[in-house]
């Protein structure tokens, strides 16, 4: 099952650091088969408040994933990221194709 690395960030200082992220980020997910599903772009809110991008990286499972992160390309550039921006990053598995929101119900 897919898992999902998401990230919501706020306070984008672009820059040299954030340029320098972006150029070397598809390297780093490379060897673990991450791809890009979203990558910013325009929001529409319908419900609530929202701020920032959105980014949704697909791998094909949690050790995938966590691989990635826990990766030494990818904690070389971390803090391109993280010294330049605020924002909450997760990991989430997706759903079966045959998923139905009431087999929440039965969880």
């Amino acid at each position: 099952m897919s898992t999902y690395a998401i990230a919501q960030l706020r306070h984008v200082v672009m820059g040299e650091a954030i340029a320098q992220y972006l150029r070397r980020i598809d390297a780093t997910l490379a060897p673990f088969g991450g791809e890009f599903r979203v990558h910013g772009g325009k929001i529409e809110v319908l419900e609530g408040d929202w701020s920032g991008d959105l980014i949704i990286i697909e791998f094909a499972d949690r050790q995938s994933a966590r691989s990635w992160y826990a990766s030494p390309a990818y904690q070389e550039i971390l803090p391109l990221r993280t010294e330049h921006s605020e924002g909450d990053v997760i990991f989430i598995d997706g759903v079966s194709e045959d998923h139905r929101a009431d087999d929440l119900l039965s969880a």
